[in-house]
């Protein structure tokens, strides 16, 4: 069995984030998503592909705040100049599939991860930030799944790319909502240090 690469250590990745990125909205989201990846890398028996899984995580939308009309197509540019391998590069750009320029398809169970966990990652973000402990910690499921429900709330976040993740995975929603908060709330503290030290 051939081992994952992604051509760069975390600590270039991280390097590299911060070269096209300086909001720290978006590189929290990058760090979120990077922990979350790893947890279910961990969960799903990938835990030898473990620090692939959370590099795509940290890197996904790597051109997103300089070029929000090229997403996923400028990712694939930076990221081969900066040396990744083409399985990397993939990797992060068909999270983008059917919603930006990419032609990049999801077919591996990590790629299926992160197009349905990156967009609810932000959903379960913005719910916790509504909470009196502004933490993912104390959050049940049925409260996530009613912010879920109400499209007003955190509209940004598509509802139709989360379940049409869930679909690609083959999980019921539920599983997919439950699983992923369970990951951020078990990665809290990890992601709030990784932000301290990267903002």
């Amino acid at each position: 069995m051939s081992v994952l690469t992604a051509g760069l250590s975390r600590d270039e990745a991280l390097k590299l984030l911060k070269t096209y990125n300086s909001d720290p909205f978006h590189l929290r989201h990058g760090l979120t998503v990077s922990a979350v990846m790893e947890w279910m890398a961990g969960d799903l028996g990938r835990a030898d592909e473990a620090e692939f899984w959370a590099l795509v995580g940290l890197l996904h939308d790597v051109d997103f705040e300089q070029w929000p009309e090229e997403h996923c197509v400028k990712a694939a540019e930076l990221l081969g100049d900066a040396g990744c391998t083409p399985e990397f590069i993939h990797a992060v750009a068909c999270h983008g599939w059917g919603m930006t320029g990419t032609d990049a398809r999801p077919e591996a169970e990590m790629e299926k991860v992160l197009f349905a966990c990156d967009e609810l990652t932000g959903l379960i973000g913005a719910a916790a930030l509504m909470r009196p402990s502004k933490s993912t910690r104390d959050m049940e499921l049925k409260s996530l799944k009613k912010k879920f429900k109400d499209r007003k709330f955190a509209a940004g976040c598509s509802r139709d790319t989360i379940a049409q993740g869930a679909e690609l995975l083959g999980w019921e929603l539920d599983a997919l909502l439950e699983k992923t908060l369970k990951a951020m709330q078990e990665s809290e503290d990890a992601i709030e240090a990784a932000v301290a030290a990267n903002t």
